[in-house]
């Protein structure tokens, strides 16, 4: 294997194309998301004989995370590239809706769900003295989205956050980290928000864009950290 991509979400959508994208560049692949079916199924369609690891779990689950990163690790010698993936967004997005339970989960797995993970990797990619985490933000995470939501806008900020903080603090460790904003991508979570014209979906960014983006970043020069990436369908 030529190194080892731990890919959260990875059930579907950018996760399941970020498998595609390292897997077809040689990366022995790690796939984490709360079903296992959806993750065997992403494992199956890998290239013929491409490493290939399944570590079902819920991000929100700060010891099943440390786990998942020390087996990930012990089955590839290694961690060097983290997907910080998983991500949720609910319809409830306006303030004249607040609701508080769904706006919670919101936080729990977009914030304190990456920050476990984050946690998780730091060890191991300390100890190796290399590592690249590449999260999975958002262009409301860069920009204020009224389509995005309150809650799920504060989330990508506090993420696009965590990531300028790896780099300003993590670095001496040989750690990298790039926060990826996208605006719209042609995902299963985009066609759940409220008013949205599936239409649209083929002029969108689509999720090998994101892979393709992620594989670019893990491929960088590793005396250069990428802070950030912004990207936006073509306005026509």
């Amino acid at each position: 294997m030529k190194k080892i991509v731990w890919i959260t979400g990875a059930g579907s959508g950018i996760g399941a194309a970020m498998a595609q994208a390292f897997a077809g560049a040689g990366f022995g692949v790690a796939l984490t998301g709360r079903t296992r079916d959806s993750l065997e199924k992403v494992a199956a369609a890998l290239p013929e004989g491409a490493p290939s690891l399944i570590v079902p779990g819920d991000v929100t689950d700060r010891p099943g995370m440390a786990t998942a990163a020390s087996e990930i690790a012990a089955w590839g010698g290694g961690l060097h590239v983290l997907c910080n993936n998983a991500g949720l967004n609910i319809p409830k997005r306006r303030w004249e809706d607040l609701d508080w339970e769904s706006w919670d989960k919101v936080f729990d797995i977009n914030v304190t769900g990456a920050l476990n993970v984050i946690a998780a990797c730091l060890p191991v990619m300390r100890a190796q003295k290399d590592g690249i985490m590449i999260h999975t933000s958002s262009w409301a995470g860069r920009f204020h989205s009224a389509v995005g939501g309150v809650a799920y806008g504060a989330s990508k900020h506090a993420l696009s956050d965590l990531s300028a903080s790896l780099n300003d603090q993590e670095g001496v460790n040989g750690i990298r980290s790039t926060a990826l904003c996208p605006a719209e991508v042609a995902t299963p979570l985009l066609t759940r928000r409220p008013g949205f014209d599936s239409a649209r979906l083929p002029a969108m960014i689509q999720p090998e864009d994101m892979a393709e983006t992620a594989l670019y970043v893990a491929n960088m020069n590793p005396n250069v950290a990428v802070h950030e990436i912004v990207l936006a369908p073509v306005r026509r």
